[in-house]
């Protein structure tokens, strides 16, 4: 049965300070449904919504953060201030999330990360209490961490590396890590965050009345 933990920044410090956790960030979407307007440049509290998710990670407890991109990635560099980040191009975007999952681990090699943290650009109510709570469950290579609201997983996700390469195999069209997650239910830790974030994604015009 999947493990639920409410739990809070502060376990785990030691591989905070060794940068041991990264984390990474699927910005590459192209917008179809907002008629073709890339979701990391829509404007969030004054500034793109990428540059708002990279500093919710940051604040969070994450040092290395690393950003795929994908539709009009050169905007993006332009206009974002991305600034110590890794920028991981993604060409086939257009394929689905999955892709770009599989670029953002592929970047990890050799930089001696043991876990990951993956987020959405799309979901702006998920801030940094939400990422510190899910980033707190960690605990070695076989952790399998993801938030969830009202007991329903979500996002942001964490990955340890003893995983990386089944979800990357398991990654395809809009999937992400859903089919490698559910082949392993029985290993996660839920973390409840309903009550410090809202897990409502930036998919049609309807949903920009989220953003601020």
């Amino acid at each position: 049965m999947t493990r639920t933990e409410h739990l809070h920044a502060g376990a785990d410090p030691a591989a905070r300070a060794t940068g041991s956790v990264v984390g990474l960030l699927l910005a590459a979407g192209g917008g179809r449904r907002l008629g073709g307007r890339p979701k990391a440049l829509l404007v969030h509290r004054g500034r793109p919504l990428v540059e708002h998710a990279v500093g919710v990670l940051r604040a969070a407890g994450l040092a290395r953060v690393h950003v795929v991109l994908g539709a009009a990635a050169d905007a993006v560099r332009e206009r974002a201030a991305l600034d110590g980040c890794v920028l991981v191009d993604n060409p086939d975007w257009e394929q689905g999330m999955g892709s770009s999952l599989r670029a953002g681990l592929a970047s990890l090699a050799g930089t001696g990360a043991r876990a990951v943290v993956v987020s959405l650009v799309d979901q702006p109510g998920i801030g940094p209490e939400a990422v510190a709570r899910v980033l707190a469950a960690h605990r070695d290579d076989t952790s399998l961490v993801s938030a969830a609201y009202d007991g329903v997983r979500g996002h942001p996700v964490l990955l340890g590396a003893a995983h990386w390469a089944g979800v990357a195999a398991a990654a395809t069209g809009d999937r992400g890590a859903r089919g490698y997650l559910r082949a392993h239910d029985g290993e996660i830790a839920l973390v409840e965050c309903g009550d410090v974030a809202r897990p409502h994604d930036i998919d049609t015009a309807a949903d920009l009345g989220h953003l601020e």
